[in-house]
């Protein structure tokens, strides 16, 4: 009797298995005069991977709440979605999700809209425009305009060159290798970031920011109340333009530095300079500051204002 027992519970949990399992997906449609690839999936794990084929696949497993895929070809774009049940809702959204691989010409548009959905991206050389909720972002080897935004999911890059943005709520955002123009912004995540952009700007507001950049032409930076760190070799003419509510801003200048400095602070904050014995100076009947000086030729510009964090300078 155990023996038919062990037997009947075996084969309920292989019926339970496959009724869990979602549906197998193996398509392709080829990319004659395609220019986008638009992808929606609502939650799991999706892989876009660019490639030198005329033609655009999906393959993997759909959602077990998922009714089916669209992939269909409108135009000079191919779409893709997984069409989720009427009767998914809210409380579902635990366990589960669609696991799909696509690969598509390195040379076209992609936009991906996810919810509770991490991405991985690589190899897309035209435009890539990625945005999820609470899943991760991973990418690596994008060119051309590149826009990556999750709520409160993590935002990690290396290799990215052109226009590039990078946004979060809560979560944290660390690139690597970014080159081009590139735009950062969070609330309260982390921003960690080692670039090779000439032209950079970031901003938070009660999260944190620390840069490690090479020779700039533009540095735009500002906080609330959150801690901003850059290292950076400021080009010739370059211009540097950084403030804080009550955060505070470290910049640290690298080689040699040839600059206007013009520094402020209100209300009590602090301005530190380890470049030059200049010393800031404090008005006499209010707690402000102005700390003005200038290194070698003088002809690149830095400016800096603070109301009551701390505003340093050093090399």
């Amino acid at each position: 009797m155990n023996i038919y027992r062990h037997i009947i519970i075996a084969l309920l949990a292989l019926v339970s298995f496959f009724n869990l399992a979602g549906e197998q997906v193996n398509k392709k449609l080829p990319a004659v005069d395609v220019k986008d690839v638009r992808i929606e999936n609502l939650r799991g794990k999706v892989i876009i991977q660019g490639w030198d084929q005329g033609f655009v696949s999906v393959e993997g497993e759909l959602d077990d709440k998922a009714e089916g895929i669209i992939f269909e070809k409108n135009g000079s774009e191919i779409f893709i979605k997984v069409a989720m049940s009427k009767h998914f809702n809210n409380k579902n959204w635990r366990g589960g999700g669609s696991n799909l691989t696509v690969k598509m010409p390195k040379a076209l548009r992609v936009a991906f809209k996810g919810v509770s959905s991490d991405v991985t991206v690589k190899n897309i050389n035209k435009s890539s425009q990625i945005k999820t909720v609470s899943g991760d972002i991973n990418v690596a080897d994008l060119s051309g305009y590149i826009e990556l935004s999750s709520v409160n999911g993590n935002i990690y890059s290396k290799n990215l060159a052109g226009k590039i943005e990078l946004s979060t709520i809560s979560g944290d955002i660390n690139d690597q290798k970014s080159a081009g123009r590139l735009v950062i912004k969070t609330v309260s995540g982390s921003v960690s970031s080692d670039s090779l952009a000439k032209e950079i700007k970031a901003n938070c507001v009660s999260g944190s920011i620390d840069l490690t950049l090479a020779s700039i032409d533009q540095l735009d930076m500002s906080t609330v109340s959150g801690e901003v760190k850059a290292k950076l070799l400021l080009n010739a003419s370059g211009i540097v333009k950084v403030s804080s509510v009550s955060g505070d801003i470290d910049l640290d200048f690298l080689g040699e530095t040839n600059a206007n400095f013009r520094l402020s602070a209100n209300a009590g904050g602090d301005l530190i300079n380890k470049l030059t014995n200049d010393s800031a100076k404090r008005s006499n009947y209010h707690s402000s500051a102005k700390l003005n000086f200038v290194t070698g030729n003088g002809r690149g510009s830095v400016r800096g204002s603070t109301v009551s964090g701390t505003l340093k300078v050093s090399d």
